[in-house]
């Protein structure tokens, strides 16, 4: 993984190269990137709070034995079960998982509640039943959470 200020320097370059191109465009993405953040920060706040009071008072040894390596196929469903019904908006999972992971959760587990949380949605199920029917938002729902687990199992064997 690079290191951040490489990443920050890939970033200002990218900015500047487009100023020089197109410098409202720039402004304006800029900005609407500035309004998308700060529409993100109160869940980003309130997410990091709650995982942080979490850690604080589950000690860590139980959350590496309920879904760390050794938790076995019981931490992958947990897993998905929290992830298929959990709303988190992308840009606030990948920190989350981050945190996790320092915390010794398992890749494994991991990727499927990454995947669940992204791809089924028990919570949006009735938006979904309404425009794609009910057999059709069952069956995407069930087909990408064992695609979710499959994900989970590949990430596990190759990290």
């Amino acid at each position: 993984m690079p290191d951040d200020s490489i990443l920050i320097a890939l970033t200002l370059i990218a900015i500047i190269v487009s100023a020089v191109i197109d410098r409202r465009k720039t402004l304006m993405g800029l900005r609407r990137g500035g309004k998308m953040l700060l529409n993100l920060l109160p869940q980003f706040l309130m997410l990091l709070v709650i995982v942080s009071v979490l850690l604080t008072f589950v000690p860590r040894e139980a959350i590496v034995s309920g879904l760390g390596k050794q938790s076995g196929g019981l931490g992958v469903i947990v897993a998905a079960g929290i992830g298929s019904v959990a709303l988190v908006p992308g840009p606030i999972v990948y920190p989350l998982a981050g945190m996790l992971v320092e915390n010794g959760m398992s890749w494994t587990v991991i990727s499927v509640f990454i995947t669940t949380l992204m791809m089924v949605g028990i919570l949006t199920f009735p938006v979904e039943k309404a425009y794609l029917g009910l057999r059709l938002a069952a069956l995407r729902n069930i087909l990408f959470f064992f695609g979710a687990l499959i994900i989970g199992v590949l990430v596990g064997s190759v990290l």
